[in-house]
This record gives C-alpha cells, sequence and structure tokens, in this order.
C-alpha cells in the first residue's frame, strides 16, 4: 500500500515520532484528507498526556486541521473530491442527538468529537474525517493563516458572539497569546469597545495594532478599577491560564456582565456575593461545531481577522509542540506538509 509521513504518541506521556504508516481508506460516512496544514493546539495535551479517558494508543494528534478531499467514504452525499475543508474538535449537526446543540460536545451520541483524540488527527500527510465534522475554507485564507481558526479562532469568535454583548459595549480580554490575540480582533470587528489587559507595557503597541481601544496592564494596574472607569465591562473574556489574572478582573463587570472562559484553569476563586447583587455570571465556552467553525472562517475572511504564526515543517513538530507548550511561539505554531 501507499504510504504517508505521521507523528505520533506511541503512549501516555510518550514523545512524539515520525512514523511511516498505510494511507487509510475512508470507512462509510468518512472522507480522506489530504493534509496542508495543522495547527498545534494546547489541547494537544489532552492526547500526549492522556488526559481524556479511552484513547487508544498510538494516537496522531491535532485539531487544527485544512486540506483538500481526496477520497470519498460510501454514504457521504455533500461533499466532493478537490474541496478544501477544515476539521475541529467535532462535527456538526448530524440530527441524531441534540448534544451538540446544547454545548455539551463529550456527549455526542455519534461521536463526532473525534480529531486527534478517538480518531488519528492532523499531525500526519492524510486524514480520514467524518462528512460531519467538515468546514468549507474560504480560497482567500492561505492553510497556514486558516489552521488556527479552526479551534483557536472558533473558540473566541463563538464565545464572543454568544456572550450578550452588543456593539458599543465594553469587552476586555484578558491575555495577548495564542487565543487573545484572536480575541482581541474579533472584538474590535465585532464593534465592541475593546479593552486589553495584559502584563506588561510593552504589549500595548500589539494591543492597539491587533484593534483594542484600551490597554490595562495588569502588572501596575488594577483591572477592575480600570474597567469600572469605563463605566464596566459587558463581557470579559478570560484566555489566560491563570487564575489570578481571571480573579483580578472579575471587579469590573458592569451589572449583568458576564466573565467568560475559555482559558483552562483547575479552579477560580469567584466573588459570590458580587455576582449575586448585581445579576452578575461567570460562563464556560467549548469551541463549537463545524458549521460555527466555517462561519469564524467567512467572518475572519470578510472582517480581516488573521492568526499570527509560526510555521514548521511535519518533521519538526516535536519543536513547534515544544514551543508551544512553554508559550514560546508568536502567537499559533502551525505544521505544514511540505517537504
Amino acid at each position: 500500500m501507499a504510504k504517508m509521513r505521521a507523528v505520533q504518541v506511541a503512549k501516555v506521556g510518550g514523545p512524539l515520532e515520525m512514523v511511516e504508516r498505510d494511507i487509510p481508506e475512508p470507512e462509510s460516512g468518512t472522507v480522506r484528507i489530504k493534509v496542508q496544514a495543522c495547527g498545534v493546539c494546547h489541547s494537544d495535551s489532552v492526547t500526549k498526556d492522556g488526559l481524556f479517558p479511552g484513547i487508544q494508543y498510538p494516537r496522531v494528534p491535532g485539531h487544527e486541521v485544512i486540506g483538500i478531499i481526496d477520497a470519498l467514504g460510501q454514504n457521504v452525499p455533500r461533499w466532493k473530491v478537490g474541496e478544501r475543508v477544515g476539521v475541529g474538535w467535532n462535527g456538526g449537526y448530524c440530527g441524531y442527538c441534540d448534544s451538540c446543540r446544547r454545548g455539551n460536545f463529550f456527549a455526542c451520541e455519534t461521536s463526532t468529537l473525534v480529531t486527534g483524540l478517538t480518531r488519528d488527527g492532523g499531525y500526519a500527510e492524510y486524514l480520514i474525517a467524518p462528512s460531519t465534522a467538515l468546514a468549507v475554507v474560504p480560497e482567500t485564507l492561505s492553510a497556514v493563516e486558516a489552521a488556527p481558526l479552526m479551534c483557536a479562532g472558533v473558540t473566541t469568535y463563538n464565545c464572543l458572539r454568544n456572550s450578550g454583548a452588543r456593539p458599543g459595549d465594553v469587552v476586555a480580554v484578558i491575555g495577548l497569546g495564542g487565543l487573545g490575540h484572536l480575541g482581541i480582533q474579533f472584538a474590535a470587528k465585532s464593534g465592541f469597545n475593546t479593552v486589553a489587559i495584559g502584563r506588561g507595557a510593552d504589549k500595548e503597541a500589539l494591543a492597539r495594532k491587533l484593534g483594542a481601544s484600551h490597554y490595562v496592564d495588569n502588572a501596575v494596574q488594577d483591572p477592575a478599577e480600570e474597567l469600572q472607569k469605563l463605566g464596566g465591562a459587558k463581557v470579559i473574556l478570560a484566555t489566560v491560564t491563570s487564575s489570578d489574572a481571571m480573579k483580578s478582573a472579575i471587579g469590573g463587570l458592569t451589572p449583568t456582565g458576564t466573565f467568560m472562559i475559555v482559558g483552562a484553569v483547575p479552579s477560580l476563586e469567584v466573588p459570590a456575593l458580587q455576582l449575586l447583587l448585581k445579576s452578575q455570571q461567570v460562563k464556560g465556552w467549548y469551541s463549537g461545531t463545524s458549521l460555527d467553525s466555517q462561519e469564524t472562517l467567512a467572518f475572519s475572511v470578510l472582517s480581516g481577522v488573521r492568526s499570527m504564526n509560526e510555521s514548521y515543517p511535519l518533521e519538526r513538530a516535536s519543536e513547534a509542540y515544544e514551543r508551544m507548550e512553554s508559550g514560546k511561539a508568536r502567537f499559533r505554531a502551525v505544521l505544514t506538509m511540505e517537504k
């Protein structure tokens, strides 16, 4: 059989290793994708470190995938060979259950939460994906530009558009990293009065370049006080993995405001009495469906939102992963399949 290159994790906690595998054949309801680019996301640690039960190894990570359909399985009526598509964590509305519609992707009865977890992902030259997991990719986006939008992009954009904020509202984004630099752009392009909260005066120029109207340096300023000077934030989008940074900003919410968490923190102390008296809420937000990803890509083209990326060939996947894990990547790492 024809062979392909793939980067796999052989066991829980094992290293990323380049291997040669047979090019897979699509089964019923799936397509085969010739991968062009795949983002390296912090969520890939779920696969690498075995943080989700039932993962079978060896497993190929990667859930920010852009490529071309090059083969169809049976019972795939919508898609055609040659179409350019993206694949994220999970699929779309298959009509079988209501889990995705309710936001409970982990309970999906048709196992659409698959890429790089229960199925091999995009750290490979070819990928098999359910047809319900595909999103159309605009031709005006390069594969490297589009790949991070399949997770980091849809997470921040989908969160903001479902946050209840309206154009003109004060919306704050904590963090200017892989998620935050996209969140600031999406907030500004959505017409929000955007406040970027970062650590250090050196980040202000970048924050304003991304579209922020205000910058708060939480190393020397109190974020809650600064937000209240603006009348309070209708929404605070927390993209960081620091519970202290989150905690310091919650007091900046306006009455009925919402604190949206997309950064993974193990726990967070919240001011319960403040939330009660001001009818505020703290919410988590997890990614989105394939339709959400498709709409994120379309909005990005329309508004000019772009991910800032470092590109690596597939054989340097370990280096790219280490850059991402260390926080040194500026701002997303993306693997390409070119030799």
